[in-house]
C-alpha cells in the first residue's frame, strides 16, 4: 500500500488506496458469509476421536462437526490441528469394536463416501501408527519434548500408570505426586517399554535391570544359539538374546514378552499370576545356568557358562566360637543376594538405613543359657557365639529388602512400609572379613557350596540353589543334571580398598502383601541419567525420585507406623563394583558379533513383514456372506469374506463362489452377491452394472463391522435374476387352502411401502396364480397378531409393513367371506397354525406287571389273564390307530362345521382355557366338542373291554394303587436324596415343572381325606405375602372352576388342536418295547387337557401317569401344574410319560431330613413324601412313620420326634402337632423340613414360646460344649441368662452370652470365639439389634466372664491351630488365618510341565 506524509510528518495511506483496501476487505467479508450460508445447508458429521496412544488422554474425547464434503486428508489434518500432533504420524480407525479398520490419510474421498453418516455419531480411534507414538506437533517454543527448560524445571514421572483393567494395581499408583505431562516419547528417552501380559510387571521389571547390565548383555550377545541342538521357541537364552536386541534396535514403544515366557514353558494362565521378583531371579538364573551347561559352548565364552556365579555369586562364613577356649567351628556358603531385615522380629523400631541392616546381618549372636553349644574341644556345653562373616562380595551385589512379613497376632502376611534409605555409593569394606579371606584354607573348612541350605540364618539368608531341591526352588530338572555342584576356581581376591559399589538399579514394589505392582528405576551407564521402566512407559527420572523409594512417612508412629506409610517402596537393590578393569560398556550396533547381526537382520524383515501384513489388514474388508447351498443342505450357510477394498465386485463374487465351495454344482455365471439383512431376512439390494466397482465403494469403506451382511444368490440356467431396488421391502407369501386345511411354503415377492392394498393383491395374483377378486391377505405382524388388509386403498407401509413381512392368502368362493374374520375357518387354521407344536412323547413299557394289575382276577388266577393281556394286543393297537384317524377327521370336521357359527362358551368355562370369546350364534361346534368328549370316553372303554373285559371299574378308581406299576427315581433309590441344589435347579428351570426324582410313591391321605375333601377355597389370609407357588397341588392341579360338581374336568367343552402318529426314533432309544408318538398339538392346551388326551395312549388314566420334560442334557423334570398350558415347550421338545401316581390338588412333594445338632454332619436325608393342604402335623408325622421304618430303619413313636421349618442348612420355627398346613404353616413347591428325634417329652406347647439352641464356649479349657436346647416363655434376655445359668452352675452375675454367626452350626474357632464374638450385648429382649431372634433354631454361645483362657506355648498353639483348622475346613467354615494357597513359580526346562495322564 502507497504510504503519503501527513501534516503531522505522518505516514498515512493515499486516499485512492484506502477506498481499495476497504473494498477488497468486503469482497472478501461477503465470500467468507457466502461459503458459511453453503456449509449450513449442507449435512454435517459428527466425528468423536478417542486418543488411545496414551494412558492420559484415553478417556478424553475430540469432537469434530464437520461439512459431508470434507475429504479424509483434511479430516486427517484437523484431527492432527486439535490433538496437537503432526498430521502422518498417527493413524485413524473406526470405533465401537475390537477388529479395527483404518481410514486413508491420504484419500480425497469425502466422508460421506467413506462410510461417514450424517447427523449420527461417528466414533473413531487415534491410533500409534507401526507402534510408534504420535509426535507432538512444535509450538513456539519447540516441540514438547525439547523445550528450553532443563530437566529439573520439567515435571517428572515416577510410579506406576493407572492402567484400565490392569489387576493388581492398588489406589497408590493414582497418587497426586505422580504426573504424567512427564511421560517423554520413545525418540527422547531412546529405550523401548515391555508389555504387561496382564501381571508380569514383575518378570518386566527383573527383564529390563537386566538388559541395563552392560555386562549380562554383552555375554548374552556373545552366545551363539545352534538351531541344531535345541528348538528355539524353549531356548531361554536364545529368547532373551532376542528380547534384548528388540529392546536395542526396535523403533516400537513397547515389545511383548510372550515369547520369552513360552520358552519359559508358562501358558497363558501364568500371565495372571504375580509372583515375588527376587523369586523369578533366582528361578530365571538357575534355568539359564542349567541351559548353558547342556549347551557346553565354552569356545565361544568361557564367562557364558558360569556367567551367573562370576557376576552375581559371593561368598560368607557360618561360624560358631566358643567363649571358653576360643574353638571355632565354621563352614562356607555362598549366595546370590543378600537378604536384609526391614525391623527385627518383635521390635518396634525399624533400621533406619542398609548399612545399619547389613551390620545387623554380620552381628553375632551369643548361645548360652538352655541354647548352649557343645564344643569339640572342650567336651562340654559352653557359651558360644555364632555368626556370619562376609568372605567374597560379587561384581554385581543384589540386596534384597524384606518387606514382607508375617504377623503372628492376626495370622496375616504384611508389608513393612517402613522407611530404609539407601546410598548411591554403598563401602563394603567394613562388612568384609578380611583375616578370613587372606587366610590358607584348612582342612576344618567345609566348602559346601549350596548343599547346606539354611544353615546360616535360614530366617534371612536366601542361599544359592540346590540340584537336590531343584523342583521345590522352582526349576523343573527333568532333562538336567541331577549332579553335586562343584564350585569353580576361587576368582582373585578383591583389594578392600576397592569395594565401592555404585547403585544403578532399583526394583519398587506398590501394593500389599495380598498384591500390588512392580517398577524398576534404572541408572544408564552410557549417560548415568535414571529412567523409570513402568511396563510400557519409559521416563526420566532424577536423584529425588530415587529418594522417594526408601517408603516410610512424614512422622512416626510406633509399631503401626509401616501401616501409614506410601505402599510404593524399593524391594531390591542392585549395586556394580566400581572397577575400571572391569566396567563394561553397552555393545553398539557397529560392534555385534556376526551372528548377532544375522538376527537383527531376520528381526527388521520379521518386523518389515508383520507391517505389510497390517496394512493389507487395514486395506481389508470383512464381512458375513450367507448363501443357501443348493446341495450340501437346505439352510443358510454363514462364512466371512474377507476382500481387498480395491477387489472389484467380480472378483469378490468370485471369492465367495469358491468360499461356499459352489465350483462343480453351479456355474459362476448364475451367481452373484447382494446386500442382504440377515436379522430382517431381507434381500436390501442387487448390484446390477456395478461388477467393476472396488468392493470399498461397495461397502462404504473399510470398517470394523457393518450394519448389513452379502448374499451369494443362486440362480438355474434358465432364470434370470430379478433387479433389487433399495426402498423395496421383501414378503413371504403362504397360500392357504381352506378345503384341505394347509398352508403352502412361502413364495417370496417385493412390492414398495407406497403401494395399496388392492396393487399389492395384484402383485401376488401374478406371483400366485390366484384371483385378486376374492383374495383374503392377512399380515401376521408379530406372534400371534393377525390383521386382514381390507382397506383397498390403504397403503403397505399403513398397514405396518417393514423391510421383511409375512402374510398368508385365501382366495376361494367359500361362504367364509361373509363370517367376521375373528370367528371365519381362516382365522382358525391361521391361529391354529401360528401355535400348534410338535412333540416326540416317549411311552412307558407295558410290563406284564402292569398287565395282570390292570386286568384283576375274576374267578380266573393271574396267568390265564396275562395271557388274556397278550391275545388282546392286537386290538388295543387297532383302537389307537383308529382313535389317531377320528381325532384327525374330527379335527378337520370341527374347522369346516358352521361358516357362520361358533360353540358358545359355556359360563362355566375355566379361565385358563379361554383362547378368544367367540361369537354367541355358534352354536353348532358344541355338538363337535361333545362327540369328542363322548368318543374319548367310547374309546376309552373299549379299550378296557379290550385289556380284559371287566376291568373298567379299575379306571373308575382314581386312587387305584398298581403295585407293579414302573416305580419312580425317588422309588428306586429311595435311599439317596435330591441334594439341596435341586431346589436351585427347579426354581431355574420353568415354573411347571419339578424334578423327576422328586417324587414318592403312592401315599394314602390321613384319615381317608383326598383331593376333592380338602378345602378348595383359596387361602386368604394364610395366603397374604406368600410367594407365587410353583409346584404345590392346588395349583398344579388347577383352580376350583376346573372341575363339575361330578368332578368331571371341563377342559373338555372347549376343543384344541390335539393330532398324534405313531414315531419311530432313529437312534433307536425306542427299542425294547418302548413306543413313541409324534404329537401335533396346540400349545394354549392346559397340561391337564394334554395328558387326557394322551390316555389312550398310555393305557390309564391321566391320574395315574406323569409327564416329565426332557430337558438338552437329557436331565427330566416332572411336570405338575395341570392348569398351566404347555407354552413354555417349543417345536420338537422331547416328552417322557411315567406311570405312577401323580400330585393331586391340595398336595405338596416334601423333602424329609434329620437334624442332628451334635453331629459333624448336622443335616441327613431321609425320606422324600406327599403332604396335603388342610392336613395337621400329627397326620403327617403319622404317614411319615412307616415311611421311615421301611426305608430308613427309624422305628419311633410319634410323641418322640418333632418336625421344624428348614431353611437351607439352619433349623427354624418348630411345628406343633395341631398346626394345619396352608392355614398355620405356609407351604411351597419342592418344600424341605426337619425331622428332630428328641430325648425326652415335647417342651414346646405353644408358639409364644421361643427353642434356642445353647452351647457353652469353656476358655480354661479351650473348648466348646456339646448343643443344649433352652425353652423360653418370652423374649427376655433375663430369662435366657437364668435358664443358662441353671443348666450351666454359672453364677448368674457371672453369665455372658452372644449369639452365632453363619450358618448353623455356627462354627467359629477356640483360637477366636473368645475375642472375636459380639460377648454380652447391652439389651433387654431378644428381638432387636444387635441380636434379632425372632425365631426358633438361633445358636447362643455363652461363658463365665470371670474364667481366663488357657495359657499356651508356641508349639500348643501351633497344634491346636492345625487341629481346629482341619475341623472348620471339614465343615465348610472358612478359616481366615488359613494363607492363600499360591501358585509355586517354575520354569521348566524341557518345554513345559508333565501333565498327569489321569487328570481331567
Amino acid at each position: 500500500m502507497e504510504m503519503v506524509p501527513s501534516e503531522e510528518n505522518q505516514l498515512v495511506p493515499k486516499e485512492g488506496m484506502f477506498w481499495s483496501c476497504r473494498q477488497s476487505i468486503f469482497d472478501e467479508m461477503k465470500k467468507r458469509f457466502s461459503q458459511i450460508e453453503n456449509a449450513a445447508e449442507e449435512p454435517r458429521v459428527l466425528c468423536i476421536v478417542q486418543d488411545t496412544t496414551n494412558a492420559k488422554t484415553v478417556n478424553e474425547r475430540l469432537t469434530l462437526n464437520l461439512p459431508a464434503s470434507t475429504t479424509l486428508s483434511k479430516l486427517f489434518e484437523d484431527v492432527a490441528h486439535k490433538a496437537s500432533y503432526v498430521n502422518g504420524t498417527f493413524d485413524l480407525a473406526w470405533g465401537k469394536t475390537g477388529d479395527m479398520g483404518s481410514l486413508d490419510p491420504s484419500s480425497e474421498m469425502s466422508l460421506t463416501e467413506s462410510g461417514f453418516e450424517p447427523g449420527k455419531r461417528n466414533f473413531l480411534q487415534l491410533t500409534d501408527k507401526d507402534g510408534e507414538q504420535p509426535q507432538i506437533a512444535s509450538d513456539e517454543s519447540g516441540t514438547a519434548g525439547s523445550s528450553g527448560l532443563d530437566d529439573s524445571s520439567q515435571e517428572r514421572f515416577i510410579g506406576p500408570l493407572p492402567r484400565d483393567g490392569t489387576v493388581g494395581c492398588s489406589s497408590d499408583y493414582s497418587s497426586p505426586s505422580y504426573s504424567y505431562s512427564s511421560i517423554l516419547n520413545k525418540s527422547d528417552t531412546g529405550y523401548v517399554g515391555l508389555v504387561n501380559q496382564a501381571m508380569t510387571c514383575y518378570l518386566n521389571s527383573l527383564l529390563q535391570t537386566l538388559f541395563m547390565t552392560p555386562e549380562f548383555r554383552n555375554a548374552l550377545y556373545n552366545w551363539e544359539f545352534e538351531e541344531s541342538e535345541e528348538d528355539p521357541v524353549t531356548s531361554i537364552p536364545y529368547q532373551l538374546q532376542r528380547l534384548f536386541l528388540l529392546l536395542q534396535t526396535s523403533k516400537k514403544r513397547a515389545i511383548e514378552t510372550t515369547d520369552v515366557t513360552r520358552s519359559f514353558g508358562w501358558d497363558s494362565s501364568e500371565a495372571w499370576q504375580q509372583h515375588d521378583v527376587q523369586e523369578l531371579c533366582r528361578v530365571m538364573f538357575d534355568a539359564l545356568e542349567q541351559k548353558w551347561k547342556q549347551t557346553e559352548q565354552q569356545q565361544f565364552s568361557p564367562l557364558t557358562a558360569d556367567l551367573i556365579n562370576q557376576l552375581y555369586q559371593g561368598k560368607l562364613k557360618d561360624y560358631v566360637r566358643c567363649l571358653e577356649c576360643g574353638y571355632e567351628s565354621w563352614r562356607i556358603d555362598t549366595y546370590l543376594d543378600i537378604p536384609l531385615v526391614i525391623r527385627p522380629f518383635g521390635a518396634s523400631q525399624a533400621y533406619s538405613s542398609v548399612e545399619e541392616a547389613l551390620q545387623a546381618f554380620v552381628q553375632p549372636e551369643t548361645l548360652d543359657g538352655a541354647n548352649q553349644y557343645f564344643c569339640e574341644r572342650c567336651k562340654k556345653k559352653c557359651d558360644a557365639r555364632k555368626g556370619l562373616r562376609f568372605l567374597h562380595f560379587p561384581y554385581l551385589l543384589t540386596l534384597q529388602l524384606k518387606r514382607f512379613d508375617f504377623d503372628y497376632t492376626t495370622m496375616h502376611r504384611i508389608k513393612l512400609n517402613d522407611r530404609m534409605s539407601f546410598p548411591e555409593e554403598l563401602d563394603m569394606g567394613p562388612f568384609i572379613d578380611v583375616e578370613d579371606e587372606k587366610s590358607p584354607q584348612t582342612e576344618s573348612c567345609t566348602d559346601s557350596g549350596a548343599e547346606n541350605e539354611g544353615s546360616c540364618h535360614s530366617d534371612q539368608m536366601s542361599n544359592d540353589f540346590s540340584a537336590d531341591d531343584g523342583v521345590d526352588e522352582g526349576i523343573c530338572l527333568d532333562s538336567a543334571s541331577s549332579t553335586e555342584r562343584v564350585l569353580k576356581p576361587k576368582v582373585p581376591s578383591l583389594n578392600t580398598s576397592s569395594l565401592t559399589f555404585e547403585l544403578f538399579s532399583v526394583m519398587v514394589h506398590s501394593g500389599s502383601a495380598a498384591g500390588g505392582h512392580y517398577y524398576a528405576c534404572i541408572k544408564s551407564f552410557s549417560d548415568g541419567q535414571w529412567y523409570s521402566f513402568n511396563d510400557q512407559h519409559v521416563s526420566k527420572i532424577t536423584q529425588e525420585d530415587i529418594r522417594k523409594t526408601y517408603g516410610g512417612s512424614s512422622g512416626s508412629r510406633g509399631y503401626y507406623s509401616s501401616a501409614f506409610a506410601s505402599s510404593t517402596n524399593a524391594y531390591m537393590l542392585i549395586y556394580r563394583l566400581k572397577d575400571p578393569s572391569r566396567n563394561a560398556k553397552y555393545l553398539d550396533c557397529d560392534d555385534f558379533p556376526e551372528h548377532i547381526k544375522h538376527l537383527v537382520q531376520r528381526e527388521k524383515e520379521s518386523e518389515e513383514q508383520e507391517k505389510r501384513q497390517r496394512e493389507i489388514e487395514r486395506n481389508t474388508c470383512k464381512i458375513k456372506l450367507f448363501c443357501m447351498h443348493p446341495v450340501k443342505t437346505m439352510a443358510l450357510m454363514e462364512n466371512k469374506l474377507e476382500v481387498h477394498k480395491d477387489k472389484t465386485l467380480r472378483e469378490a463374487t468370485e471369492m465367495a463362489y469358491k468360499l461356499m465351495e459352489l465350483d462343480g454344482v453351479v456355474p459362476l455365471d448364475c451367481c452373484r452377491l447382494v446386500k442382504y439383512d440377515e436379522f430382517h431376512e431381507y434381500l436390501e439390494r442387487s448390484y446390477e452394472g456395478e461388477d467393476d466397482t472396488p468392493m470399498g465403494l461397495l461397502l462404504g469403506g473399510v470398517k470394523s463391522s457393518y450394519m448389513f451382511d452379502l448374499l451369494l444368490e443362486t440362480r438355474r440356467p434358465e432364470q434370470i435374476f430379478q433387479p433389487y431396488k433399495p426402498g423395496e421391502v421383501m414378503v413371504k407369501v403362504h397360500v392357504v387352502d381352506l378345503k384341505t386345511d394347509t398352508i403352502a411354503p412361502p413364495v417370496s415377492i417385493r412390492a414398495y411401502l407406497n403401494q395399496s392394498i388392492t396393487e399389492f393383491k395384484q402383485l401376488i395374483a401374478q406371483a400366485t396364480e390366484l384371483s385378486a377378486e376374492t383374495m383374503r391377505v392377512v399380515l401376521e405382524r408379530c406372534y400371534n397378531d393377525l390383521r386382514l388388509l381390507y382397506v383397498p386403498n390403504k397403503t403397505l407401509k399403513a398397514e405396518g409393513f417393514f423391510r421383511s413381512n409375512k402374510v398368508f392368502v385365501e382366495s376361494s368362493e367359500s361362504p367364509d367371506h361373509q363370517v367376521t374374520f375373528t370367528d371365519s375357518l381362516l382365522w382358525k387354521l391361521l391361529d391354529r397354525h401360528g401355535n400348534t407344536i410338535r412333540l416326540f412323547v416317549s411311552l412307558p413299557v407295558q410290563s406284564p406287571g402292569t398287565n395282570r394289575t390292570i386286568c384283576p382276577k375274576v374267578g380266573g388266577d393271574t396267568e390265564e389273564c396275562s395271557e388274556g393281556s397278550k391275545g388282546n394286543r392286537n386290538s388295543v393297537e387297532a383302537i389307537l390307530e383308529e382313535s389317531t384317524e377320528k381325532l384327525k377327521n374330527l379335527s378337520l370336521q370341527q374347522q369346516q362345521g358352521s361358516s357362520t357359527s361358533d360353540s358358545q362358551k359355556s359360563s362355566d368355562t375355566s379361565d385358563f382355557e379361554h383362547i378368544e370369546s367367540p361369537s354367541p350364534s355358534q352354536e353348532p361346534d358344541s355338538s363337535v366338542s361333545a362327540v369328542v368328549a363322548v368318543d374319548n370316553r367310547e374309546l376309552e372303554n373299549r379299550i378296557r373291554a379290550a385289556s380284559g373285559g371287566s376291568g373298567g371299574g379299575t379306571y373308575s378308581d382314581p386312587e387305584t394303587q398298581f403295585p407293579g406299576e414302573e416305580r419312580s427315581d425317588s422309588e428306586v433309590n429311595n435311599d439317596r436324596s435330591t441334594s439341596s441344589v435341586d431346589s436351585d435347579i427347579l426354581s431355574s428351570s420353568h415354573s411347571s415343572d419339578t424334578l423327576c426324582n422328586a417324587d414318592s410313591g403312592p401315599i394314602q391321605l390321613a384319615n381317608g381325606l383326598d383331593s376333592h375333601s380338602i378345602t378348595s377355597s383359596r387361602r386368604s389370609k394364610a395366603n397374604e405375602g406368600k410367594k407365587e407357588t410353583w409346584d404345590t397341588a392346588e395349583e398344579d392341579s388347577g383352580t376350583d372352576s376346573e372341575y363339575d360338581e361330578n368332578g368331571k374336568s371341563k377342559a373338555e367343552s372347549y376343543y384344541l388342536y390335539f393330532r398324534a402318529e405313531p414315531y419311530a426314533q432313529e437312534d433307536g432309544s425306542g427299542e425294547g418295547g418302548q413306543k413313541c408318538v409324534l404329537v401335533h398339538v396346540d400349545k394354549r392346551i392346559t397340561l391337564s387337557a394334554f395328558k387326557q388326551n394322551l390316555e389312550p395312549f398310555v393305557g390309564v388314566t391321566s391320574t395315574q401317569f406323569k409327564v416329565f420334560r426332557v430337558y438338552a442334557n437329557n436331565q427330566e423334570f416332572e411336570s405338575v401344574r395341570l392348569n398351566e398350558t404347555l407354552s413354555s415347550f417349543s417345536d420338537d421338545n422331547k416328552v417322557t410319560i411315567r406311570l405312577g401316581r401323580a400330585l393331586k390338588k391340595g398336595e405338596y412333594r416334601v423333602k424329609v431330613y434329620q437334624l442332628l445338632v451334635n453331629d459333624a454332619e448336622p443335616c441327613k436325608f431321609l425320606v422324600d413324601t406327599v403332604f396335603a393342604k388342610g392336613m395337621t402335623v400329627k397326620q403327617s408325622k403319622e404317614e411319615l412313620m412307616p415311611q421311615l421304618k421301611d426305608q430308613c430303619k427309624l422305628d419311633l413313636n410319634i410323641d418322640k420326634f418333632r418336625l421344624r421349618k428348614k431353611t437351607w442348612k439352619n433349623p427354624g420355627t418348630v411345628f406343633l402337632d395341631y398346626h394345619v398346613y396352608e392355614e398355620d404353616i405356609n407351604i411351597s413347591s419342592n418344600w424341605e423340613v426337619f425331622l428332630e428325634v428328641l430325648d425326652g417329652p415335647e417342651k414346646m406347647k405353644s408358639m409364644s414360646q421361643l427353642a434356642v439352641l445353647t452351647r457353652r464356649w469353656t476358655p480354661a479349657q479351650m473348648k466348646l460344649e456339646p448343643f443344649q436346647e433352652v425353652v423360653l416363655e418370652s423374649s427376655s434376655v433375663e430369662e435366657l441368662k437364668e435358664k443358662l445359668s441353671e443348666i450351666s452352675g454359672i453364677p448368674l452375675e457371672n453369665l455372658e452370652f452372644a449369639k452365632g454367626r453363619g450358618t448353623f452350626p455356627c462354627d467359629i474357632s477356640v483360637l477366636e470365639i473368645h475375642q472375636d464374638l459380639d460377648w454380652n450385648p447391652k439389651v433387654s429382649t431378644l428381638n432387636v439389634w444387635p441380636l434379632y431372634i425372632c425365631d426358633d433354631g438361633a445358636v447362643v454361645f455363652y461363658r463365665d466372664s470371670t474364667e481366663e483362657p488357657m495359657e499356651q506355648s508356641e508349639d500348643e498353639r501351633n497344634e491346636l491351630m492345625k487341629k481346629e483348622s482341619s475341623r472348620l475346613l471339614k465343615t465348610g467354615h472358612r478359616v481366615s488365618y488359613s494363607p492363600r494357597k499360591e501358585k509355586a513359580l517354575k520354569i521348566y526346562l524341557d518345554g513345559g510341565p508333565v501333565k498327569d495322564p489321569g487328570q481331567d
